[in-house]
């Protein structure tokens, strides 16, 4: 069995326990992990602080070099990593590969950037110019959906501001991540990137620790307020990625064989567990059973089965305790509604389960009021477009949304209206390093992607000098 490693202070290290990764599609164990302790917490936060002073002195040119060249080396282990993905997380393996590509991409385009100094008054009387500064440690909190992506999110900013980080990946899934520690272990600077793994028993310590300045994290919003609350003691820097339940609203005179497709994809990508994909679909009363029907037969069309098997194109739900959750989840949909696809567990090994339609249910309904994180997409019949939108924004979540027409000044209509972060238009979850990401309301705090998230790892500096 593959032998892995913790990275604290430059040296590939073992846990002080062990822990088991499950691969969701066997219920076996895939292997055996090192475990963190708190005292290992501790060394990787002071081998971070103490390589801060150095990589920040590091000219930036060196610093956006050595982050290209991570991504070259991570490109050239992508079927690799991308197996040993789909084996922990789940997802097909054509979507684990293209998971590491992006991851590439992301990085070299994150490491574009740069961090100018603003004049921002040049006079008789006086220079003032605004500086950013690198802020010192960084907690980076990465959870199991996209457990490679999301680092590629957080990570390249954070160093090519000049600080350093301490990554805490999932439990189920860090396998890959230690991986990547075993590639920056050679190249990178002692302390610059350490990764510690628990049993979700460290994050607290994490986000709590006085030599920590900022923490970035990716997951839910419950634990989003716990990570916000632990973090209020040194006030720390903050960026949080949390919960959606994003809206699709289908208006009127859209064509239902081109919308279906387009929502069918945007729902059920990664078996439903993506922050942005469509939570719930709100479809005009013209067109309602037609666009239910066609997406009842992608449903039915889906080949649900182990991520390296090929043909497969939605892999199980990535562990038991989000498995027997989104369960829950159908049970209620049954009570609620009518499931037209879907809906039932398989005798089977594996937390598989089936892509599921729920038709016939409303606002009100906890299939659709609050987030599944899973393979079900509740369908909610509408005859005025403004009310939904009223609905809408009405909930806690602002993540994302999407509207879908054929009338384009109605659709910018509705889209200007929905209280997200992020409102797409006949598509969903299409983004990029280059478009600023962050939620609205209960759904985040911050930016990322972009100059303004390479902002958010900086502190602002203005030096007001006399003429």
């Amino acid at each position: 069995m593959t032998e892995y490693k913790l990275l604290i202070g430059g040296k590939l290290v073992d846990g002080a326990n062990e822990m088991d990764v499950i691969n969701p599609a066997t219920e076996e164990v895939l292997a055996r992990a090192p475990r963190g302790s708190a005292a290992q917490m501790d060394e990787a936060i002071a081998a971070a602080k103490a390589a801060f002073p150095a990589w920040a002195a590091t000219p930036i040119e060196a610093r956006r070099q050595l982050i290209l060249d991570l991504a070259d080396r991570i490109e050239a282990q992508i079927d690799d990593l991308a197996r040993l993905l789909t084996q922990e997380q789940g997802k097909p393996l054509p979507e684990a590969t293209a998971e590491i590509a992006y991851s590439c991409a992301f990085i070299r385009h994150l490491a574009s950037y740069d961090l100018p100094v603003k004049v921002i008054e040049d006079n008789e009387n006086r220079l003032v110019r605004q500086f950013r500064k690198p802020l010192g440690v960084v907690g980076a909190i990465i959870p199991w959906n996209f457990p490679v992506l999301i680092i590629a999110f957080k990570l390249p900013l954070a160093l090519l501001a000049g600080n350093t980080i301490v990554i805490k990946p999932s439990p189920t899934t860090p396998l890959a991540t230690l991986k990547l520690g075993e590639i920056m272990a050679g190249m990178l600077p002692a302390g610059v990137v350490n990764i510690v793994t628990d049993l979700n028993d460290l994050g607290g310590q994490l986000t709590a620790h006085p030599d920590v300045a900022k923490i970035t994290f990716t997951g839910s919003t419950a634990t989003g307020q716990k990570v916000m609350a632990s973090a209020a003691g040194t006030i720390k820097r903050l960026t949080l990625e949390l919960g959606g339940n994003d809206a699709a609203i289908v208006l009127p005179g859209a064509d239902p064989a081109k919308v279906a497709p387009g929502l069918f994809a945007g729902a059920f990508m990664n078996a439903g567990q993506v922050c942005l994909a469509i939570k719930r679909a709100y479809v005009h009363e013209s067109i309602y059973e037609d666009v239910c029907d066609r997406l009842a037969e992608l449903a039915n069309a889906a080949v649900v089965d182990d991520g390296l098997k090929q043909g497969t194109t939605i892999g199980p739900i990535q562990n038991r305790a989000q498995y027997e959750k989104v369960q829950e989840f159908i049970a209620s949909a049954r009570a609620d509604g009518r499931i037209i696809a879907g809906g039932e567990v398989e005798d089977r090994k594996g937390f598989f389960l089936r892509p599921t339609i729920v038709a016939d249910v409303q606002d009100g309904h906890r299939i659709v009021d609050e987030e599944q994180f899973g393979p079900i997409l509740p369908v909610i019949r509408f005859d005025d477009a403004d009310s939904i939108v009223r609905a809408v924004n009405a909930g806690e979540y602002g993540l994302g949304g999407s509207v879908w027409g054929e009338d384009r000044e109605e659709n910018t209509r509705i889209a200007e209206q929905m209280e997200s972060g992020t409102i797409w238009i006949n598509k969903h979850l299409d983004f990029g390093p280059n478009m600023p990401f962050g939620g609205a309301k209960q759904s985040g705090l911050g930016v990322e992607f972009a100059e303004e998230g390479l902002a958010e790892f900086t502190q602002i500096r203005v030096v007001n000098e006399a003429r």
